[in-house]
């Protein structure tokens, strides 16, 4: 396993209103945070504030390309990003204790924190098809260029982690500086991930390491 020191670029916030900062999405020019009772957007560039939406969310975001994906508590809500209203709901698997979701190739990859599971699953019904362990808390997942991603939040101890899709095999590491956690994940599809960081109220920026291109869009 590749294990290296993570780089942190840039942090966004504390934002107004926002107290806490969950699950993380990237719709290619706004980056979603969920809030707890609200979601909120930012332009990535200015780290301004440009969008809420009156939308529970307490854990993980994803973005398919049109619409967002929203975990609340023991739901996900597919949500129309521009008036935010709620376009269906399906149950989450396991039910409360989710935390990260991503968009990747027609299906939703959910993160279950304390089980230590990621689940990928059916976004039409909440069946699950495939489910991999972690040997650690799972917060954030991401799918980024055909690579699984997710993050990692035990005590003073968090870090993002490549890991193999079947097997769950962890294959590199990035390891955040000690007390700084990641609660959400996302990619901007190329070198950067942006990290939620929980009740700092900020969005971290962090490098990615790069390998060449691959297959597979990027989810939050």
């Amino acid at each position: 396993m590749k294990r290296a020191a993570a780089e942190i670029l840039r942090t966004y916030g504390p934002f107004p209103g926002a107290a806490q900062v969950g699950g993380v999405s990237y719709d290619g020019r706004r980056v979603w945070f969920a809030a707890g009772d609200r979601l909120h957007a930012f332009d990535p560039r200015s780290g301004e504030m440009v969008r809420s939406l009156a939308v529970a969310g307490q854990a993980g975001t994803a973005f398919d390309g049109r619409h967002l994906f929203q975990i609340a508590r023991d739901r996900i809500l597919e949500i129309d990003p521009e008036s935010g209203g709620v376009l269906a709901t399906i149950p989450a698997p396991g039910g409360e204790g989710c935390s990260g979701l991503a968009w990747a190739e027609g299906t939703l990859w959910v993160g279950r924190y304390r089980a230590r599971q990621i689940h990928q699953i059916d976004p039409r019904t909440g069946t699950v098809l495939r489910t991999i362990a972690s040997d650690r808390f799972v917060t954030g997942v991401c799918w980024v260029e055909g690579e699984l991603w997710h993050g990692t939040w035990e005590g003073e101890e968090s870090e993002l982690r490549r890991v193999d899709a079947g097997t769950g095999e962890v294959l590199e590491s990035l390891v955040m500086p000690p007390g700084v956690g990641v609660s959400g994940l996302e990619a901007d599809g190329g070198e950067r991930f942006f990290c939620g960081g929980g009740d700092s109220g900020t969005v971290r920026l962090v490098r990615r390491p790069r390998r060449g291109a691959g297959k597979g869009p990027a989810g939050g």
